[in-house]
């Protein structure tokens, strides 16, 4: 055998250990660190909501209303999760949500919430008016880590706005 020929030969080798090597490293990308996603779709998607009129709404009777509960319903049926909405302020939800107690947090925030190291924020999707008449970019919060879960949502909300 020629040396060219021993060489084709060895590339051809490198080649295939190279893919097959490649092949074992695929997995599901982007995941969550706590499997938020899998355990949401056909199950529980835990929702804290801070009362924000026209963004969420909550009644005396617990009942919760608004255009980011509309949207959090629409999303939910897409992945056949039953939603248990938890209301409260932004500050304990943020606090809630580091413990793993939430899945996201809604409530019209503004993207630049004090609790980004708490909650990790979606792109923004809507854009309100702040009270000195400036735009603010309305964002929802995710889990940190809950990187398939995030992906998810903000795909969901791009389709809505017609981006994809």
């Amino acid at each position: 055998m020629s040396w060219t020929v021993m060489r084709q030969v060895r590339q051809l080798i490198l080649l295939g250990v190279l893919l097959l090597v490649a092949a074992g490293c695929q997995g599901n990308f982007p995941a969550d660190a706590q499997g938020t996603l899998d355990r949401a779709t056909e199950g529980e998607l835990r929702v804290g909501i801070a009362e924000n009129a026209p963004w969420t709404e909550v009644a005396p009777d617990g009942s919760v209303s608004g255009t980011e509960v509309e949207l959090l319903n629409d999303y939910a049926e897409t992945i056949d999760a039953e939603i248990r909405w938890i209301p409260g302020g932004e500050n304990m939800l943020a606090a809630e949500m580091k413990e793993g107690h939430l899945d996201l947090v809604i409530g019209g925030l503004a993207s630049d919430v004090p609790w980004t190291s708490e909650i990790a924020l979606t792109r923004p999707y809507a854009t309100a008016q702040g009270p000195d008449g400036k735009p603010v970019d309305i964002v929802m919060g995710v889990r940190p880590g809950e990187n398939a879960l995030l992906v998810d949502l903000e795909r969901y909300l791009a389709e809505r706005a017609g981006e994809l």
